[in-house]
């Protein structure tokens, strides 16, 4: 099976759904993952490596990219970059932005570091281009002013460039205890924005009794954020091979919908807490979710290791490819940003 193959399989498979929601509110046939894996595996052993930790040692990252496309083709990165040298949860040093004429040469810009903020440490950035007014958004996550860790935003700039680390503050919060022995959402990360033509749309990390599950937000204008649903029911719970953590990665419009990207891991797995690979589902109200591998993931670290982490991945449409930039495990159990490249099916 080619990636061509591949990714009209995915495609008709989420056409199926569509039809099928549309229809009948039954999910239908999608490709199984036992048949996807080989082709996706071959197709993301080819690949180009955009940005390296500082140190090219074990438990030094760069990472978590999110990547925007601007109105003349140039790519921005914003990118967490991380180091052993502190407690976990207060690694993450520094959010880099970068730019990049092809998508692959990366140049640094911007620094934004944990002290200017200041947090304890940072996990994924977003970074986005609003519609309306063309300035650049960046969201952030960090423990804001020693409480829980909560998504962060900065002020709206021209460019990547005049972000200031002195405008963050808090948009969204976890919500208060209803009782003194609630088990509900008490801190939040990683967000993954993105805007439907109508409003913003905001998928986070929420820590629920120390399990990492996925939540939907809304806004109107990028600041003030409403729950889709109960505040504590998540979209995507852990089961199956993500039963350990299951976290949002990544929405890509396909026309009919949206391929909704997601990483987890398993109680089964060496270390997951790390050890976090990539799944598929698809949505076609951004909200409600049908996996479309159910049964395994579908995108692991090909290079050798321990570890085999793909995650945080962001998947970018550029013409009549899909680019995608994760951050994958090395054999030296340093972490790397990648892009790989899936051509799209014709029509």
């Amino acid at each position: 099976m080619t990636t061509r193959d591949l990714l009209r399989g995915l495609l008709a498979g989420a056409c199926l759904v569509t039809r099928a929601v549309v229809v009948s509110a039954q999910s239908a046939p999608v490709p199984s993952p036992s048949a996807l894996m080989p082709a996706l595996t071959a197709a993301l052993s080819t690949y180009d490596v955009v940005l390296k930790p500082d140190t090219e040692a074990a438990e030094w990252w760069a990472g978590a990219p999110s990547v925007v496309r601007d109105q003349h083709g140039i790519v921005w990165m914003a990118a967490r970059m991380r180091s052993p040298e502190a407690p976990r949860g207060q690694r993450g040093y520094e959010i880099r932005l970068l730019r990049s004429d092809d998508g692959v040469r990366f140049e640094t810009v911007h620094r934004i570091r944990r002290a200017d903020v200041p947090v304890a440490g940072f996990e994924r950035p977003a970074l986005l281009i609003d519609p309306v007014t063309r300035r650049f958004k960046l969201y952030l996550c960090g423990a804001w002013q020693g409480g829980p860790w909560a998504i962060l935003k900065l002020d709206d700039a021209e460019s990547p460039t005049g972000f200031r680390a002195s405008t963050a503050r808090p948009v969204i919060t976890a919500p208060p205890q209803r009782s003194a022995r609630d088990v509900g959402v008490h801190e939040y990360k990683d967000p993954v924005v993105v805007h439907d033509g109508r409003q913003w749309h905001a998928y986070v990390t929420g820590y629920a009794r120390q399990n990492e599950r996925t939540y939907h937000y809304t806004s109107d204008d990028g600041e003030r954020w409403r729950p889709v649903g109960d505040v504590n029911a998540p979209i995507l719970d852990l089961t199956g091979w993500r039963n350990f953590f299951v976290r949002p990665a990544s929405v890509l419009p396909i026309g009919a919908g949206y391929l909704f990207v997601y990483e987890g891991s398993s109680t089964r797995w060496h270390d997951p807490v790390y050890n976090v690979v990539t799944g598929l589902a698809y949505t076609f109200d951004l909200h409600h979710l049908i996996d479309l591998t159910p049964e395994a993931p579908l995108a692991v670290s090909t290079t050798p290791g321990q570890f085999h982490t793909f995650r945080y991945s962001h998947w970018l449409r550029v013409g009549d490819e899909v680019w995608i930039y994760a951050e994958v495990a090395r054999p030296d159990d340093a972490h790397e940003i990648r892009r790989f490249r899936l051509a799209l099916p014709p029509g």
